[in-house]
């Protein structure tokens, strides 16, 4: 099956080395993996903070830079659903709207393509460890995503997934939110950080690379014994020859 690649800016700018996964893994799923690099941001952080007409600029080129009768793949729940709910406020009205609704029917997470899409949920990872899986808030409202991660760990040899406390409650990230509300989004990732510590996990796992740097901002400023990482940095780990 062939397939597009969307590599979100966060993971382009900080976690690289997701995107390189994110390949191996559906290249191991069977896919034919095509990359566009003209591809930049999807808009997310303008529209989040009010700027409908930079966002939809921005969105143009998200439309241009992918193909209406290809899927499209990302490892960001978030970034999906920006695509898949915002787009249909910036470009309602527009002559844009019929290209912009073929893209939002193609675009899916990775999770959600692995399990729903290709029916492949064992990948041969081997990743020894206790774990919690934080449910993003895109990943549960835009996405309609909670069990497909859950079933790809199940079958990670040597993990250990815990049930992490009030795990639909936000990490506190939020785009602009964090900064703008600096002491309550620290508040949140310090809940949640430590419902994660409670039941002695050693990673928290997710979708979104967003969520993850946050936690992990907090994490790494108050230097305690948790690590975060991707879902797909899981799923690729320890690979033997299937």
């Amino acid at each position: 099956m062939k397939v597009e690649l969307f590599v979100p800016c966060f993971i382009d700018q900080i976690y690289p080395s997701t995107a390189f996964n994110t390949i191996k893994i559906l290249e191991r799923a069977g896919c034919e993996v095509i990359y566009n690099p003209a591809q930049t941001c999807c808009g997310q952080p303008a529209y989040n903070a009010g700027y409908w007409e930079e966002a939809r600029q921005v969105g143009k080129k998200f439309l241009t830079d992918f193909s209406a009768d290809t899927c499209i793949v990302s490892p960001s729940a978030s970034c999906t659903g920006m695509v898949k709910g915002g787009y249909s406020d910036l470009f309602a009205g527009t002559s844009d709207l019929q290209h912009c609704k073929n893209i939002q029917s193609n675009i899916i997470e990775l999770s959600d393509f692995l399990v729903n899409i290709l029916d492949k949920t064992y990948f041969g990872a081997e990743f020894v460890g206790t774990a919690v899986y934080h449910d993003s808030c895109s990943a549960l409202r835009e996405c309609k995503i909670k069990e497909e991660p859950r079933i790809l760990l199940s079958h990670v040899e040597g993990l250990e997934l815990l049930t992490l406390k009030d795990n639909e409650t936000c990490c506190g990230f939020g785009g602009t939110f964090a900064t703008k509300f600096e002491g309550i989004s620290s508040a949140m990732a310090e809940q949640k950080i430590n419902h994660a510590l409670a039941v002695h996990a050693e990673y928290i796992i997710s979708t979104d690379a967003s969520c993850l740097m946050q936690l992990q901002a907090y994490i790494d400023k108050h230097q305690l014994p948790i690590k975060t990482i991707h879902l797909v940095d899981v799923l690729t780990t320890g690979w033997a020859n299937i």
